[in-house]
C-alpha cells in the first residue's frame, strides 16, 4: 500500500526545501515525516522570529505556518512574509492562503501533508488554536465514551458534558486504546486559551493558560503556586517561550536544593578566593540569565538573610558578587515558584512581606490532578505517546484504567508520568499495560 502520492519532480532540480513553523513540536514532526516521504528537505522553527531567520538562511520553496505563533502576530507575519518572499508557497496549518496569493506549484503536496496529519493526529493536545474551520473540511468522528474502541463513528457527546474516567471491571481480557483528546472530550479544543504544554480541557487548566497568555509579553514578576508535581516549571517555561525574551536564556534554580552557605554565591556569583574552596571566580545564575528569564523555584525555602539581598536586586536590577565591591547591572525577568502559599508565611514573618509583594505582582496557581481528574485520559495519552517516542506506544487494558481511575494522585501529574513509565518498564515487550504493571510505589505483591 502506498502511503504518499508520487511527487512530480525533475530529478535534476535541486532538493526542495520546506519550512514548518510551529510552537508544537509534535505538529512539526508529523508534517516533517509526511513531507520527507514526498522527498522534501524540512527545516523547523518554533516561532515567527526563528522562521524568519530560517527563511533568510535556507531560502525555502514552501512554508507551512501554524495557526498561532508564540512571538509574532500571525496576520502581520503572513503579510510581511509574502512581501519579503513573494515566490515562496505559503500556507497555514488550517490550509488557508492569502486571497491575493497565486497558486504555488507545491500547494497540492502541502495540503496533502496537512490533511494527512489531521487524520492521524492522536496527540493529547493541539498547539494551534482554530482560526475558523473550513466549510469543506470533513467533520472528525467523535466517540461517545472515552477509552472505548469503536469501528465506526458514533454520535458525539454533548459539548457541555465533561467525562470522568470510568470505573471498569478488570479481567475481561479487552484491550483499550486511548482516543485522541478532542474525540474523548466530545468537544473542540478552546481556540484561545489552550497552551501546548498544559494538557487538559478542565476550566482550571484553561484558566492557567489564559493567565500565561495575558502576562507572558510583559516584564511583570509572576508568582506560581501549586502542589508538588503539578507543572509549575512547565508554566514558567511557557511564560518564557511566549515572551519577547524567548531567544535569551531561561535559567532555573531550586532554592531548596542548594545549601544555605552556597546559595548566595550560586545566585549572585563570586570572585576567586571569596571563600574557602573558591579557586576560580564564577558567574551567578542571575547574571547568567541576563536578557532572559530567571525562575526561583521553591522560593519559600530561601533564608531570610538572602531574601533581603534578593529584594535589593528585584528593586534596582543590580547585584554584587560575593567578594566583590562593585555592582553589576543585570536585565532579568523574575519568576518565582512555590509548593506552599507565601501569603500566610509573609503574614507570620517566615517570609519577607516586602519581597512577597514584589514577587506576587501576578499570581498563577497550578491545580492538583485531583482538581482536574476529568483530564486524566488526556494526560495518560500524552505520557504514553511521550514515553513511546523511541518504541511502539503501549495501550492499557480495562483493569489498568480502572486502577488508575481509582487512585487519588497525591503526587499529581508527575506521579502519573512516573507510574506509566514504571509500568512500561515492567511490561517489557508486551504491547499492553495491565493492572499488574500499574505500581504506585507501594509494596509489590
Amino acid at each position: 500500500m502506498q502511503l504518499f502520492p508520487v511527487p512530480l519532480e525533475n530529478p535534476r532540480m535541486r532538493p526542495r526545501t520546506a519550512l514548518v513553523a510551529s510552537a508544537d513540536r509534535s505538529f512539526r514532526q508529523r508534517v516533517a515525516h509526511v513531507l520527507a516521504g514526498l522527498r522534501w528537505q524540512v527545516r523547523e522553527a518554533e516561532g515567527g522570529a526563528e522562521a524568519w531567520t530560517e527563511a533568510e538562511t535556507a531560502q525555502p520553496d514552501a512554508v507551512i505556518v501554524d495557526s498561532w505563533l508564540p512571538d509574532l502576530d500571525l496576520g502581520e507575519f503572513l503579510s510581511e512574509f509574502k512581501t519579503r518572499f513573494p515566490e515562496v508557497d505559503l500556507v497555514t496549518a488550517a490550509g488557508n492562503v492569502a486571497a491575493e496569493s497565486p497558486r504555488g506549484p507545491y500547494r497540492q503536496e502541502l495540503l496533502y501533508a496537512l490533511r494527512h496529519c489531521q487524520e492521524t493526529d492522536t496527540a493529547a493536545w493541539n498547539a494551534a488554536p482554530a482560526i475558523g474551520k473550513r466549510d469543506s473540511e470533513p467533520a472528525r468522528p467523535e466517540l461517545a465514551k472515552p477509552f472505548e474502541v469503536s469501528m465506526a463513528p458514533s454520535s458525539p457527546a454533548p459539548s457541555s458534558a465533561i467525562p470522568t474516567l470510568p470505573s471498569l471491571p478488570a479481567g475481561t481480557g479487552k484491550t483499550i486504546s486511548i482516543q485522541s483528546g478532542r474525540a474523548a472530550q466530545g468537544m473542540e479544543p478552546n481556540p484561545v486559551e489552550r497552551l501546548p504544554d498544559l494538557v487538559g480541557n478542565a476550566a482550571c487548566m484553561l484558566e492557567v493558560s489564559r493567565r500565561v497568555r495575558l502576562v507572558a509579553p510583559r516584564m511583570t514578576p509572576v508568582l506560581i503556586e501549586g502542589p508538588t508535581g503539578s507543572g509549575k516549571e512547565l508554566v514558567a517555561e511557557a511564560l518564557h517561550r511566549l515572551s519577547t525574551r524567548s531567544r535569551k536564556p531561561f535559567v532555573a534554580i531550586n532554592c531548596a536544593a542548594i545549601p544555605e552557605a552556597l546559595l548566595e554565591a550560586e545566585l549572585f556569583g563570586h570572585t576567586r578566593g571569596a571563600f574557602t574552596g573558591a579557586v576560580h571566580g564564577r558567574t551567578g545564575r542571575i547574571e547568567a540569565a541576563d536578557g532572559g528569564t530567571l525562575l526561583l523555584d521553591e522560593i519559600g525555602e530561601m533564608p531570610l538573610g538572602l531574601q533581603a539581598k534578593l529584594l535589593r536586586f528585584v528593586e534596582c536590577g543590580e547585584l554584587q558578587r560575593v567578594g566583590h565591591n562593585e555592582t553589576v547591572k543585570v536585565d532579568v525577568r523574575i519568576l518565582a515558584a512555590t509548593h506552599q502559599p507565601l501569603a500566610p508565611q509573609a503574614q507570620n514573618g517566615a517570609f519577607r512581606s516586602d519581597l512577597y509583594y514584589r514577587l506576587a505582582v501576578f499570581l498563577i496557581r497550578t491545580p492538583s490532578l485531583a482538581e482536574h481528574v476529568q483530564d486524566l485520559h488526556l494526560l495518560i495519552e500524552h505520557f504514553l505517546e511521550k514515553l513511546g517516542r523511541d518504541s511502539p506506544v503501549k495501550c492499557l487494558d480495562e483493569g489498568a484504567i480502572a486502577k488508575l481511575g481509582a487512585h487519588n494522585w497525591p503526587g499529581n501529574v508527575r506521579e502519573l508520568e512516573h507510574v506509566l513509565e514504571r509500568g512500561i518498564i515492567l511490561a517489557g515487550d508486551s504491547p499492553v499495560l495491565t493492572a499488574r504493571e500499574i505500581d504506585f510505589g507501594l509494596a509489590v505483591s
